[in-house]
């Protein structure tokens, strides 16, 4: 699946994180941040745009109804950050820790994880589409009723993820890994699965394959 990527520049100025707190609004855009460590704050309704954030800390920060477009973190910590309610298009996170991460009730378009770990994040009553979750561990993340369209998770670890109430039909978890998942029966109609995967929804149902 071909997702639209961040659009930037890459001879971007660098700057400090803490120059956000001298704009008129608490954002911040067309430039670089390295090395910032913003953790366990408070900053609501954040804007980031066109810019590249590389190896920053923003753990246990509140992020609540944050707006990133056309953004990539590279090396970034969001371990049991929120963002929830947030607008998140045209993003890469590559090498990213989002280990317990409030995603839940977000907006998430042309997004792309990459090498990425997301155990027991919250995506709940989120919207995902063209979103690609690649080599990433995904083990606890909570997917309850969201909406996708055009979802991929390639090389995952998707062991006790939960999907009830999302409907799976035309998401693709061939090549991804685990032992149990949360997902009703309606909801797995569609969803492109391996065989071994196969066998292993028929064990989690109660069947018994007789060869």
């Amino acid at each position: 699946m071909k997702i639209d990527s961040p659009t930037i520049h890459r001879d971007l100025p660098l700057k400090n994180f803490n120059d956000i707190f001298y704009e008129e609004d608490p954002e911040l855009e067309l430039c670089q941040i390295h090395e910032a460590v913003f953790d366990n704050e408070v900053l609501p309704r954040v804007r980031f745009y066109k810019m590249i954030l590389k190896n920053c800390k923003f753990q246990h920060t509140d992020f609540s109804n944050a707006d990133f477009t056309d953004v990539v973190f590279d090396n970034c910590d969001f371990s049991n950050a929120k963002l929830c309610n947030s607008s998140i298009h045209r993003v890469e996170f590559v090498n990213c820790k989002l280990l317990g991460t409030d995603l839940t009730e977000s907006s998430l378009g042309n997004v792309h994880f990459n090498n990425c770990l997301l155990n027991l994040s919250g995506f709940g009553n989120s919207k995902l589409e063209k979103v690609i979750f690649h080599d990433t561990a995904l083990e606890n993340s909570d997917f309850y009723e969201c909406k996708f369209k055009k979802v991929e998770f390639t090389s995952c670890n998707i062991n006790l993820a939960n999907f009830e109430r999302t409907p799976l039909k035309g998401i693709d978890i061939s090549t991804s890994t685990f032992e149990t998942l949360t997902v009703s029966l309606s909801d797995l109609r569609g969803c492109k699965v391996s065989t071994f995967q196969a066998i292993q929804f028929s064990a989690l149902l109660g069947l018994i394959i007789a060869d």
